[in-house]
């Protein structure tokens, strides 16, 4: 069981009141709050160890570069990648799924060639591809989803697959409705057609272990930032056979070998897709925030935030007028469903809610959530959506309700 009061000191801002209301902060799946140690390493390496990496001989800028590689190296242990070569920093997942999409389609498509996503997918997850699409005369196609928010074909994507799918690119968690996907189901597939794979790790890699090598994907994208770490830094995996077939994303410093003016060759992997400076403090502070998790143990706060989660559900149901999206809980606590409840009440507009808990100290998200072709898929303009992290507590989940009934007898 975790200590949360203990947890909870290592975030100050948790303490902060927002219209004289304690903060419950409930929009995890968009950014998780930072603990002091991911805070204070930043600083102290732009207060003592700020030099640009990889480029100097000097003493700074050596260990500046040994805290940057040190930090590739916790990301490959995290995820259990084989190898750092593997571990490609980016701005996100954001970046890393457009890094993919650019030069898979580059180099591995052609026009009427086919790729698979699914119908809950974040626009990052779908927008990179239309531009291929546009660009490149690549098609998009899509699986399906069940009313209470499941891919309608199980883990069998087979009867998706045709003789032109390149490549399938999917979500392991859906962040409007916390449905876990069979990825491993998913990826042994597509595989057997000889199609590689794409995983959106940004909503799983903060709640669940990840080992990339026995899922066997072939490219895995998540953010720091949803892990308690830095915004700006992110992480592409991709399998060494992968990346080194791969043209680079772009171009300048850093992931060059030579550059005459007839022709430029390029650095070794990693480097090959990380041009110009990157973000060392940013991969320092995402490090720390790998070790303040595995300090805590994944288990345990998987445990915590499905407890919360069931907790949560349960309590919603008993408001009159509430619909719940995505998977539901049952006699059992559903096992495909992860930290993120998104919920409507009766014809209240998500926005009004959500504005209203605000002002009773209660931070949650409204909208689409990028995810607008999900949004009509359900028939809907958007969703309220609390999410839950390692320090959230029953208590703020009771304030939350408490807040939803208030608001809902306004109306």
């Amino acid at each position: 069981m975790l200590d949360i009061k203990k947890i909870r000191e290592d975030f100050p801002i948790l303490k902060r009141e927002v219209y004289g209301k304690p903060l419950v902060y409930l929009d995890n799946a968009a950014t998780t709050q930072k603990p002091l140690c991911v805070l204070d390493a930043m600083r102290e390496e732009y207060l003592n160890v700020n030099a640009n990496v990889h480029r100097g001989v000097h003493y700074l800028s050596q260990q500046a570069t040994d805290l940057h590689e040190a930090a590739r190296e916790k990301v490959r242990q995290f995820i259990h990648a084989r190898k750092t070569e593997e571990i490609v920093f980016t701005r996100g997942t954001t970046e890393a799924i457009n890094l993919v999409a650019a030069a898979f389609a580059e180099s591995q498509m052609q026009a009427g060639d086919e790729m698979l996503v699914s119908e809950m997918e974040h626009h990052s997850n779908i927008v990179p591809w239309q531009l291929q699409a546009e660009r490149r005369g690549i098609i998009v196609n899509h699986l399906p989803i069940t009313d209470d928010g499941r891919l309608a074909c199980g883990s069998d994507i087979t009867p998706y697959l045709t003789e032109r799918t390149k490549l399938v690119s999917i979500t392991h968690v859906s962040n409007v409705l916390g449905t876990i996907n069979p990825i491993a189901d998913i990826i042994k597939k597509a595989h057997e057609r000889g199609i590689p794979v794409m995983v959106d790790g940004a909503q799983s890699a903060p709640h669940m272990a990840i080992d990339v090598q026995q899922l066997d994907c072939d490219f895995y994208a998540f953010s720091g930032h949803k892990m308690y770490g830095p915004t700006g830094i992110g992480v592409l995996y991709g399998k060494e056979e992968w990346l080194e077939k791969l043209p680079p994303y772009q171009g300048g410093g850093e992931m060059i070998d030579k550059v005459t003016w007839e022709k430029t060759t390029f650095e070794r992997l990693p480097f090959k897709f990380e041009a110009g400076t990157p973000d060392y403090v940013a991969t320092h502070g995402l490090a720390k925030a790998i070790d303040y998790i595995n300090g805590i143990g994944l288990e345990a706060i998987q445990q915590h935030e499905e407890a919360l989660t069931r907790y949560c559900m349960e309590q919603l149901q008993t408001i009159e007028g509430m619909t719940i999206y995505g998977p539901q809980t049952g006699d059992t606590f559903p096992a495909d469903k992860d930290a993120v409840v998104s919920f409507n009440v009766g014809q209240i507009h998500h926005l009004d809610m959500g504005t209203l808990l605000d002002r009773l100290g209660i931070a949650v998200r409204t909208g689409h959530h990028c995810a607008q072709p999900l949004m009509d898929r359900l028939a809907i303009s958007g969703t309220v959506r609390a999410s839950f992290a390692l320090y959230n507590t029953k208590e703020e989940i009771d304030t939350l309700v408490a807040g939803i009934r208030r608001v809902s007898q306004m109306f």
